[in-house]
């Protein structure tokens, strides 16, 4: 931050961790976002990302297989069974 990025790229920055560092990580990048930076996450923890996104771009084998805003696709019918396990 000390640089003053415009972009911020993260991958995976929940792998690994407990549940509750992965709710703190998703705090902080929440807190970098409301400081008008632009995140680029790479995420696993769709639940997550999506909460905390505006767009988002679901990848099935390398290539993007849904994409659109965030809200949309956390109330998409295959998000919402395939990545997030609710039916």
């Amino acid at each position: 931050m000390m640089g003053r990025p415009d972009l911020i790229l993260f991958d995976e920055p929940s792998l690994g961790l407990a549940p509750l560092v992965v709710k703190r990580v998703f705090d902080v990048l929440g807190e970098i976002a409301a400081m008008g930076k632009t995140i680029f996450l790479v995420e696993q923890n769709a639940n997550h990302a999506l909460r905390l996104s505006q767009r988002a771009y679901v990848m099935v084998n390398g290539r993007i297989h849904l994409s659109g805003e965030s809200a949309s696709l956390l109330d998409n019918a295959e998000v919402r069974k395939a990545y997030l396990g609710l039916h």
